[in-house]
């Protein structure tokens, strides 16, 4: 990657977009630890479905509580040090999750590891986007495609784990210090010194001011309404193979725990794929077709392998709806930051927040159902999704994208 770069960008910051990569990779690599052992905790603790997917809800929800801290720690302490430190305690929130001897253990330490890691989410982004500034062009992209690495290789490290039977702490205490240890390696080549404050002025968005005072209110929440459900069915599909896939697989399919692993792995695998290419599909052929076409194939690619169930097919259903959902997050935040009406940043801001509803609401929704009809058709979810995602991608430009002027 660093291959093309220009010969003016400075070595000090090639440095900071290499430790940024390496903060995304460790922050996908040990959450992803955890998921193939969420069977083993659900058979240990003896968990119904419904009682599984609030004790899992409770990571979203302390993202959810502790996003609106993340600025203000991040300006008090600095990206850098916040990115890192959330990091190393959200590796212990984890290890705490694991070895989780009730329900309400379970649930509080995912509560405190998903605090954690929303901090760790924001400062990560913050930093990256600090990086960003001094390229002069769009590269955050690529951090998030290397976090669906990172997912990936925590995937494979805990199904193994899982399927050679070795004990929780053990696992997740090496997966922690290993993430951990690398996390502060990388601090000392993040970018020095305080955040920058940046001013937001009309120059920034010179079509805002004239767009604001035409654009009606009431279009204005439902442009808004939209591009937040486009972000939560991204976000419900991803939630559906982190906190579902090994579930589903090993409980109603009856894979081995092994096995069961690689139905988050196949949607993590797919959506780095998707990410990796999404920026020039979406400079072809617009976001909308783009929205629509990853809406089609995850709604066929999981509606065929529910309708049809078998471990192969559930496993590529899942890679269809990686690559389907991997460019709707992004989409839908850039829609909000052009949304007219606002000032810059506040529809980012709104979307960012409310789109952390999906995985909050997504594990009871879905057990809730699970435990009436069965987990099988709990996963309609996915398709479902996949379906309003086609009808509401109107909202999103269907012209080719470019990155704003100084590669914000």
């Amino acid at each position: 990657m660093n291959s093309s770069l220009p010969p003016s960008v400075p070595r000090e910051h090639r440095a900071a977009r290499a430790a940024v990569a390496v903060l995304f990779l460790t922050n996908g690599a040990i959450l992803a630890n955890l998921l193939p052992r969420y069977p083993q905790i659900k058979a240990d603790l003896g968990l119904t479905n419904a009682q599984y997917g609030l004790a899992i809800a409770s990571f979203p929800f302390g993202a959810l509580m502790a996003g609106l801290a993340a600025g203000a720690i991040i300006r008090r302490f600095r990206s850098s040090r916040v990115a890192v430190a959330g990091t190393v305690l959200t590796g212990l929130g984890l290890l705490l999750a694991g070895l989780a001897p009730s329900w309400a253990a379970l649930a509080v330490t995912l509560f405190l590891a998903g605090s954690m890691d929303a901090i760790t989410d924001v400062a990560q982004n913050a930093h990256g986007l600090r990086v960003q500034r001094l390229y002069g062009r769009s590269i955050l992209n690529s951090f998030h495609a290397l976090w669906s690495v990172g997912a990936v290789v925590g995937g494979l490290m805990g199904g193994l784990a899982a399927g050679l039977a070795v004990p929780r702490g053990l696992h997740l205490g090496l997966s922690a210090l290993l993430f951990s240890g690398v996390s502060l390696t990388a601090l000392r080549f993040l970018l020095p010194g305080p955040e920058p404050t940046e001013a937001s002025g009309p120059d920034v968005h010179p079509q805002g001011a004239s767009a604001k005072r035409g654009a009606g209110r009431l279009r204005l929440v439902l442009l808004m309404a939209a591009l937040v459900l486009i972000a939560s069915s991204g976000v419900l599909v991803e939630d559906a193979g982190m906190t579902w896939a090994a579930v589903y697989l090993s409980g109603t399919l009856g894979a081995s725990v092994a096995v069961a692993s690689f139905g988050y792995v196949a949607l993590v695998g797919a959506q780095f794929i998707g990410r990796l290419f999404g920026d020039r599909l979406v400079d072809r052929f617009g976001q909308r077709a783009v929205a629509r076409t990853g809406g089609l194939l995850a709604a066929l690619g999981m509606g065929g392998a529910l309708w049809v169930p078998s471990v192969p097919a559930t496993i590529v259903g899942f890679a269809f709806a990686g690559f389907g959902v991997a460019t709707l997050v992004p989409a839908a935040m850039h829609g909000a930051d052009e949304l007219p009406g606002l000032r810059p940043g506040t529809g980012l801001t709104v979307v960012s927040w409310l789109m952390r509803l999906g995985f909050l609401l997504s594990p009871p929704v879905v057990g809730l159902i699970a435990d009436a009809v069965g987990l099988r058709l709990g996963l309609l979810v996915v398709p479902l999704a996949g379906g309003l995602v086609m009808a509401l991608a109107g909202v999103l430009s269907a012209r080719r994208v470019t990155a704003p002027r100084g590669g914000g």
